[in-house]
């Protein structure tokens, strides 16, 4: 595996509208995301990826664009995007846009033109078909309903969505259509950004006929990855989109891929990859069901361990994943990944929160933490679904409702996945708003924020923030940097129940990680001597190189040098 100038960093997501506010209209905006330049630098961030702050109607919450090269005035100018690439580069950061190229809005020109034209050249932007009896195939929408809907202004014909009906998809097949993209994708990397996280990329490529599949509802339609496994070819479109724009600017490619084929990952983030990485989803798609949210259970830690184990072992000698336990799309790591009722109660929430902290900086790959991550930020306890924005929770409500479960059943199922959990404002403070507004926020700060917040935990040494500070400055520290970062993963333990230990091991240097995923104390038998205690969560202080058997507290971890 060639080395990459990116290897090395530590990466941080910003969700624009919930991060800072700075004219108190109750959305976050760049300026607010400038004047915490400073603060990121503190934390030792050096690759920022800003989800999408183009124009859009918000349909589905900036996914849904309406002009690629202008940035929406909710947000700001792009004098202030201009002034961010600077002031972030002042500081080391390397700054990357969201590339979303799969659908655009219904509202950007192009599509808008198709339909005053739809046998035109816009027209073949997109996937535009005649209407017959019924719509070309059953496949169902990530947002709930089919995937086609009546082009307006035309009865006559249908257009393909296979996200929200104001998300037409664009026709990667048309080559002016991917000359356009390309325009715009070197336009936005001759403008000083780094590179691009790649949105709901598989998408592009379709299969050769509209094709049927069995339903798996009552609703008569299909889950749409029984149409994304039998579609081929996409390498085309993706090599051509890496030749033309991300290989000419060394640019850095994040690609959101949840389901390449078989042995296709070294395609993807091998030395001539697609992208240069693509994040680690296997826990994250881990119990899907077709059927929806409520049919899904929550990952016990053995069942995410052995999700870990699987990915670390195939990328070995192929590249890098992303490693991530949230993002926007997803609900807080901590509430997710760890027991409720342990993550709520004092005894074991803050070690719980700094031993998943401790598992993810020690796997091999790129850390990328997504906002709030580093404070501990939880999911929300909602009370109705009128405190929900986003448009995919209230459709799996309502799929929840429609399989029988009652209007609670249903809340609590949407309390455990919705992807509000994690776009609710950064907690910067004790104060109103947490700190983030001096308006009223587009959607409400989580109650916990008077307890939960950066401002209580940025002076505390013993805070999940101070301890995210140290597993950084542990990856970057020169005596450790090679194994932390490029060091071989090499499982111990892989089938101990709510048990994780490792090793990374380098050229001359080898270090021993130890997790204890659950709240009660375990005795674990060390595999040889170890050197130095590096981190742990709790304190150390006492321990004796020369001891083989370790007691470990609950939620405990620990990672030596041996």
């Amino acid at each position: 595996m060639k080395r990459k100038w990116w290897h090395e960093k530590v990466a941080y997501q910003i969700y624009p509208k919930s991060f800072k506010d700075s004219n108190g209209d109750g959305i976050g905006d760049l300026p607010g995301i400038i004047s915490k330049l400073d603060y990121l630098q503190e934390l030792g961030i050096e690759i920022l990826w800003i989800s999408p702050i183009y124009c859009s109607p918000l349909a589905d919450q900036g996914y849904d664009i309406s002009d690629y090269y202008g940035i929406d005035p909710r947000f700001g100018t792009m004098e202030d995007m201009e002034v961010l690439i600077a002031e972030a580069k002042k500081r080391g950061i390397h700054i990357l846009m969201d590339l979303v190229v799969n659908h655009c809005s219904d509202e950007h020109i192009w599509f808008q033109k198709a339909c005053q034209d739809p046998d035109g050249k816009y027209g073949k932007y997109f996937y535009i078909e005649d209407v017959k009896e019924e719509p070309p195939c059953n496949w169902r929408s990530y947002f709930g309903g089919g995937v086609w809907d009546k082009l307006p202004g035309h009865p006559d014909k249908y257009y393909l969505h296979v996200f929200h009906k104001k998300q037409p998809d664009l026709n990667w097949e048309n080559p002016e259509l991917r000359e356009e993209v390309y325009k715009m994708v070197n336009w936005w990397l001759e403008k000083g950004i780094s590179g691009f996280r790649i949105d709901a990329i598989i998408n592009i490529k379709k299969t050769d006929e509209w094709k049927s599949y069995p339903a798996d509802r009552e609703d008569g339609l299909c889950d749409i990855q029984n149409m994304l496994e039998e579609a081929n070819g996409i390498g085309e479109f993706l090599g051509e989109l890496r030749d033309r724009c991300f290989d000419p600017y060394n640019a850095f490619t994040v690609g959101e891929v949840f389901n390449e084929k078989e042995n296709e990952l070294e395609d993807y983030i091998g030395d001539h990859g697609y992208f240069s990485t693509k994040f680690d989803f296997d826990p994250v798609v881990w119990g899907k069901s077709s059927k929806g949210w409520y049919d899904m259970p929550v990952i016990h830690p053995d069942a995410y361990r052995d999700c870990l184990y699987k990915t670390q072992t195939e990328m070995e000698g192929k590249g890098f994943v992303a490693n991530i336990i949230e993002n926007h799309d997803e609900p807080r790591g901590v509430s997710h990944y760890l027991n409720t009722e342990d993550v709520a109660n004092p005894k074991y929430s803050l070690k719980a929160k700094k031993m998943l902290a401790t598992l993810m900086f020690s796997l091999k790959g790129l850390p990328f933490l997504y906002q709030g991550q580093e404070i501990g930020m939880e999911n929300v306890p909602f009370t109705s679904i009128d405190q929900i924005d986003d448009i995919h929770t209230i459709d799996q409500y309502q799929v929840a409702l429609d399989a029988g479960f009652s209007e609670e059943e249903a809340l609590q199922v949407i309390r455990r996945f919705s992807r509000d959990n994690s776009r609710t404002p950064f907690q910067w403070d004790a104060s109103t708003e947490a700190g983030f507004t001096n308006g009223s926020p587009w959607l409400a700060v989580n109650p916990n924020y008077p307890t939960i917040n950066l401002e209580s935990q940025r002076q505390d040494p013993d805070s999940l923030y101070s301890y995210y500070r140290k597993l950084i400055a542990l990856r970057k520290n020169p005596e450790y940097k090679e194994t932390m970062v490029y060091g071989i993963f090499e499982p111990i333990e892989e089938k101990e129940h709510n048990l994780i230990s490792f090793h990374r091991k380098g050229d001359d240097q080898t270090l021993l990680i130890i997790l204890n995923y659950q709240k009660e104390t375990r005795t674990f038998t060390l595999p040889h001597p170890c050197k130095k205690v590096l981190l742990s969560n709790v304190d150390m202080s006492n321990f004796d190189p020369e001891q083989i058997s370790l007691k470990l507290e609950g939620y405990q971890a620990v990672i030596f040098e041996v």
